[in-house]
Formats: C-alpha cells, structure tokens, sequence
C-alpha cells in the first residue's frame, strides 16, 4: 500500500517552521525535504527517519522498521509528537548534505 497525498500533507503541515518544507513522490511513497535536504521517507503512511548516530540517544526509544523490501532498517517517527519530530528535525537538517543534481542523459540521435 502506498502512502496517502493527504498524509504526506499532514506530515508536511507538522514540521512546517522548520524551514523550506516540500514533498517528491517516489516509487509511490514521499520524501520530505527541509532546506532541500531528505530528511524523512513517508511510506504506507508511516514516517521514517534514517537510522544516524546522531539519532541514537533520542530516537532510543522509537521503534524500527523496514519502510520497504530490501531497505536498511530506519526508526519510525510518532509525527504526533511535535516535540521529538521538532529535535529529529533540528539535528538532521544540519548534518544532511543537499543531493547533487543529477547529470541528465544524453539524447540518442537517430541514424
């Protein structure tokens, strides 16, 4: 199952403040970028935070999940709480690089 339009908006509308929050659907699931930075994977309406030392101590107690086949293990983020969702946010969004433009293909010329 995919996750929802209006969920991926719902976690959109929760960090906002945090700074230039905007969504990319993927493969039928999100992610969320702050700053153009990927902070969050949303799939099957579940939010996912990628598993970082950085993280360790405050996400301890959160639990783990696969967000799909094949993925590494990430934490699990209770969105409804806006106090840990706020600190997960502040110690990513500073530690995470902005994505490299893609190089796009070369167009194949006919013969």
């Amino acid at each position: 199952m995919a996750a929802s339009l209006e969920y991926v908006e719902f976690v959109c509308y929760r960090i906002k403040g945090a700074g230039d929050v905007r969504f990319k659907k993927m493969f039928g699931e999100y992610m969320v970028y702050v700053n153009d930075k990927p902070l969050l994977l949303v799939c099957d309406d579940t939010v996912y935070v990628k598993k970082l030392d950085a993280l360790g101590e405050l996400m301890r107690n959160a639990p783990l999940g696969m967000p799909y086949n094949g993925a590494k293990e990430h934490y699990i983020l209770d969105i409804g709480d806006e106090k840990l969702t706020r600190s997960v946010i502040d110690v990513l969004e500073p530690i995470t690089p902005i994505p490299a433009p893609r190089k796009k293909k070369a167009a194949k010329s006919a013969t």
